[in-house]
């Protein structure tokens, strides 16, 4: 599946410079270090879980009901995903409280593949992007 709208990527807004304490992103969360993005999708799904590669590059591999922890280098974060009606839902929270919201759904009887991408911290939608791939 490609993604509409072209080549643009997603950009998580302006780059501030790091105060003293440990650095994080530019909007203030550790939970982006998990946040993988792609022109192109491509997914597979077994009878335990989703595997979804980006650009032929990266494959994340999703267990149904899973709920376990991961990292990515020193930077720790809880994770479950699973099906809630038709839609499969990852979330990953990191140890500061910020959690990063994934959610894919087919639409138009499977043409399209529906990607929301938000970033939540103290009950504040922080970012919400919305990504559509088509069928190729």
């Amino acid at each position: 599946m490609e993604a509409a709208g072209g080549i643009e990527g997603i950009v998580l807004g302006p780059e501030r410079k790091p105060k003293r304490s440990r650095q994080r992103s530019s909007n203030g969360t550790l939970v982006h270090v998990f946040l993988e993005t792609g022109k192109a999708l491509k997914v597979t799904q077994t009878e335990y879980g989703l595997f979804i590669s980006f650009d032929r590059a990266i494959v994340e591999e999703y267990r149904f009901g899973e709920k376990r922890q991961i990292n990515v280098g020193p930077v720790m974060a809880d994770r479950v995903s699973g099906w809630e009606g038709d839609s499969y839902i990852i979330e990953t929270l990191d140890k500061d409280g910020a959690k990063l919201i994934e959610t894919y759904r087919l639409q138009q009887e499977g043409g399209s593949l529906i990607r929301t991408i938000s970033i939540v911290r103290k009950d504040v939608n922080e970012m919400e992007v919305v990504q559509v791939f088509d069928r190729v």
